[in-house]
């Protein structure tokens, strides 16, 4: 076994070099998934030394994760196996970028929040506010399809991929985009691949259509409202010529978070129906003034105090609302997030739902829903002193118990299956995106297959046979 992976390190070396093939365990550590760590990780530099390191990995039957800052990986089921993590942080150049056409090609690897940087000399960007922000990559929001509460406006990030390049276990750099024509009975590449979470190949370039920034944005905050009240002012903000950039709806228990973490104002009463609905648009001074008026007439039809927010409080504060699952995580605010899409009727009622089967149980749950987009996301177990915990107290007979929050009347895996119904029920779908490794022998993170399921999964068996990358972590098991 020494000499086989010593033979195993020698064939990665001969493509990256020596100092790029890593098995100290310490930096193995940092790679790790749900308690597996990797024996080794590899940093390439071109892409194709990347399709060549998946298909030497393929050769000696090894399983590989591409990863770039780890601000995604916790997303998905328990790796089934994790013998080698793909690092793309080295593959991080824009390689053609036009300001005049909108395009930009760049590597996986480029930190969004410098991609952002090096746009906006031409005072251009990528409208996209994903979980991780600045902090994320390229790479991991297309394997994610991570996008915030800008879809509204802009839609996500197949919207604005015109091409791509992906690495497969085959060694193959397979193109795909506007020079290319469609494949997989008419089904557009890009498309499967983004948001498929490295299972299908590795990103290892992308072309992006560019947007001019928006030259002055403000926010407003509509609150404290009712549900029923929430629901009227959506539906005729959706009707009006008005177009938002962002549209939300806050629980509670969100807007006491958000308060608490940010210098955001502290609006919300002790009331627990009460929800924050938030507004940005942006355009010139006469647009904006635009909105004023126009929002001020509707908070006013329903007796709603309409509140302007300082610019930089709300820059804040919509950073942390478009990292809202990842973050209330990291901060050990809620140990179980869930998202739902759902028809756009239907968000407030899911959220309704939500609150009902949460205080059933026993939970504290906080929302957030992306209006106009059909997206709701649940914080469970956030309690009023803002800690959680979901490892559970020894029974004494050896037996480990299914996980709980604290105070819950029932298991953390009973309140999701619960919601998924919900969902369900309402038309939509419910994914588990953040929760102890504990939970997920217990819970199928992704719930039902779509669709596309059959289609990605040929394209699985077609792309990586061995089932070389990630395999287990996606839906279906895939």
């Amino acid at each position: 076994m020494v000499e086989s992976g010593a033979v195993i390190q020698a064939d990665f070396a001969s493509i990256v070099g020596d100092a790029r093939v890593i098995t100290d365990p310490a930096v193995c550590a940092g790679f790790a998934i749900d308690g597996i760590t990797p024996h080794s990780v590899v940093y390439p530099t071109r892409a194709e030394e990347a399709a060549e390191v998946l298909r030497c990995a393929a050769a000696h039957d090894l399983v590989v994760i591409p990863c770039r800052n780890a601000t995604k990986l916790d997303i998905g089921a328990s790796p089934r196996r994790y013998d080698v993590a793909l690092s793309l942080k080295d593959m991080n150049q824009v390689w053609y970028y036009e300001p005049d056409d909108l395009v930009v090609s760049v590597e996986p690897g480029m930190k969004f929040g410098d991609l952002q940087h090096f746009l906006a000399r031409h005072r251009l960007w990528i409208p996209l506010d994903p979980g991780g922000g600045e902090r994320a990559s390229v790479g991991g929001i297309l394997a994610a399809n991570a996008a915030g509460p800008l879809r509204l406006q802009y839609g996500g990030p197949r919207d604005m991929v015109l091409g791509m390049k992906i690495a497969t276990p085959e060694g193959r750099i397979v193109k795909t985009g506007g020079r290319v024509v469609k494949n997989v009975a008419g089904y557009d590449l890009a498309k499967l691949v983004i948001g498929s979470y490295g299972t299908l190949g590795v990103i290892v370039e992308a072309t992006f259509k560019l947007y001019p920034q928006v030259a002055n944005r403000v926010t407003w905050a509509i609150e404290p409202i009712a549900l029923e009240t929430a629901r009227e002012i959506r539906r005729e903000l959706l009707r009006s010529p008005l177009r938002p950039l962002r549209l939300v709806l806050l629980n509670h228990a969100t807007r006491r978070h958000l308060a608490d973490a940010t210098s955001s104002p502290r609006l919300v009463t002790s009331s627990e129906v009460n929800l924050a609905l938030w507004i940005e648009a942006g355009g010139s001074d006469r647009v904006l003034a635009r909105y004023t008026d126009e929002l001020g007439v509707l908070a006013a039809k329903h007796g709603a105090p309409l509140h302007k927010l300082d610019r930089d409080a709300a820059g804040e504060t919509w950073e942390r609302i478009a990292d809202f699952g990842s973050g209330l995580t990291r901060e050990q605010q809620a140990p179980l997030v869930v998202r739902a899409a759902l028809p756009i009727a239907s968000c407030e009622e899911f959220l309704e739902r939500a609150e009902k089967e949460s205080r059933l149980g026993g939970f504290e749950t906080a929302g957030l829903v992306q209006l106009g987009v059909g997206v709701v996301d649940l914080g469970i177990g956030l309690n009023a002193s803002g800690s959680a915990n979901t490892d559970p107290e020894p029974r004494g007979d050896g037996v480990q118990p299914q996980a709980q929050a604290p105070g819950s009347r029932y298991p953390a895996a009973t309140i999701i299956e619960r919601l998924r119904q919900a969902a369900i029920t309402l038309g939509g779908t419910l994914v588990v995106t953040h929760c102890p490794a504990e939970l997920k022998s217990k819970l199928d993170v992704w719930g039902p297959p779509g669709d596309d399921f059959e289609v990605m999964r040929k394209l699985k068996m077609a792309w990586d046979p061995k089932s070389t990358l990630s395999p287990g972590r996606f839906i279906g098991g895939l």
